[in-house]
């Protein structure tokens, strides 16, 4: 049983765990548990698998309005995960952190289940913290992590990536025609995840000047389907160099072209920026628990895979960074290979393998 998600951050490396808990095991049966209306219950069937609902949401430190109703959540949650686990029976639970991992690896653990949870940022999120002490193995992504786990039970695996990255040969010539874009021209890729991030798309609209004076540059700019409509008739939009689209379904062929990226620092990000060894400039989200975006960026702003600009500053900074990135060859070329040596593309057979050793 895999348990976790509310962003695709943890949907997807879920995911990739199951893949490659099936390569190791064809015949091996495998239950997601997510939370009822979030991104898992939409994105687990679509790759092959079930999944069952709880009713369940996070806890809201900034409005606290909000929480009434959340002890009947977690409660009903708790007893949920009880019957779900009593009628499928797993012999290994894991948890990849969000709302739906914290009932479900708590019940799972007192049941007396061989439990494993992974974390994907440098800064853990509440629900991994209170489960440390409970779990029998924690899977943990970056260095130094025995300030928040048990030394004892962690291993440092990497972060699972979407199949597509490990899988296939980009042909670059099909991803230009697949997204429109000229192959003459050097590629600035920026989004803000599914649904856009308001921050991202108000600093990359205001830099309209910018885009229009470099002419030789072009911008894949993924808005997000709740700002297309917003940003559809901007004078950013309108620019000859400029590729508007609400959403990227093919990731791989994005970052294939794209010679600088612009996007959040969220853990699955990061992961996938440093397999495919991808130049980035980072602007971490100001509203994720303990800022650990930020914490996630400085990671690798510190050992050179990275620029960071804050997300306060990014109308400012962030368009012009990229540009002047891009006509810095030895810093694109540093960028793309120190990312590249932070990747660690075993990492969901790696925790596929912890996870049979558990069984």
């Amino acid at each position: 049983m895999i348990s976790g998600g509310g962003t695709g951050g943890h949907v997807y490396p879920a995911i990739a765990i199951a893949d490659a808990i099936r390569e190791q095991d064809p015949e091996s049966e495998i239950l997601f548990v997510g939370a009822k209306g979030k991104i898992e219950m939409e994105k687990v069937p679509q790759a092959g698998y079930t999944i069952k609902g709880l009713w369940i949401s996070g806890f809201h430190r900034k409005q606290m309005l909000r929480n009434i109703s959340f002890p009947f959540k977690l409660l009903s949650s708790l007893w949920k995960s009880w019957s779900i686990l009593r009628s499928f029976r797993p012999q290994v639970v894991v948890g990849v952190g969000g709302f739906a991992s914290g009932p479900i690896l708590a019940v799972a653990a007192r049941m007396g289940l061989p439990t494993l949870i992974q974390e994907q940022n440098s800064y853990p999120g509440v629900t991994n913290k209170l489960l440390a002490k409970q779990v029998d193995k924690i899977c943990v992504a970056y260095g130094k992590m025995e300030r928040f786990f048990p030394a004892d039970k962690m291993i440092n695996t990497g972060n699972p990536v979407r199949t597509a990255f490990l899988t296939k040969v980009i042909d670059k010539q099909e991803a230009y025609t697949y997204f429109g874009l000229d192959p003459e021209r050097k590629t600035i890729f920026v989004f803000g995840g599914s649904l856009g991030a308001a921050s991202i798309n108000r600093a990359i609209a205001a830099s309209a000047d910018l885009m229009e004076n470099n002419s030789d540059v072009q911008l894949l700019w993924q808005v997000g389907k709740l700002y297309e409509d917003q940003y559809r008739a901007s004078e950013m939009a309108s620019l000859s160099n400029v590729k508007l689209v609400p959403f990227v379904d093919r990731m791989d062929l994005a970052f294939g072209i794209a010679d600088v990226t612009v996007c959040r620092a969220g853990a699955g990000t990061i992961s996938e920026l440093c397999l495919v060894g991808q130049a980035a400039v980072l602007i971490p989200s100001p509203n994720v628990a303990e800022d650990h975006q930020t914490k996630n960026a400085l990671a690798l702003v510190a050992q050179e895979a990275a620029l960071m600009v804050k997300d306060a500053e990014a109308e400012e900074k962030a368009l012009k960074l990229a540009l002047e990135t891009l006509d810095d060859p030895n810093l694109l070329h540093r960028l793309s290979i120190n990312a590249k040596e932070l990747a660690k593309p075993e990492a969901a057979r790696t925790i596929a393998l912890e996870v049979m050793g558990l069984i």
